[in-house]
């Protein structure tokens, strides 16, 4: 998770976790997983590794809760 790692968009990252774009769209409104980059038109950019990173956080965090 570096600073170099490209920034991909919406639908690039959604490919690459198996998940709908509207899902991560949903996801960044709720707060869940925070975007790199947020265009002047609104659109999002995101660095992959920080959003697997994010996702395992609240993977972990969501499987404390249901003990």
């Amino acid at each position: 998770m570096t600073a170099d790692e490209p920034l991909i968009s919406s639908s690039e990252l959604a490919r690459r976790l198996g998940l709908a774009r509207r899902t991560i769209s949903h996801y960044a409104q709720q707060g869940l997983i925070t975007p790199a980059l947020v265009t002047p038109g609104g659109q999002y950019r995101w660095r992959y590794d920080e959003v697997v990173t994010e996702m395992h956080e609240l993977a972990r965090q969501r499987r404390e809760e249901e003990r």
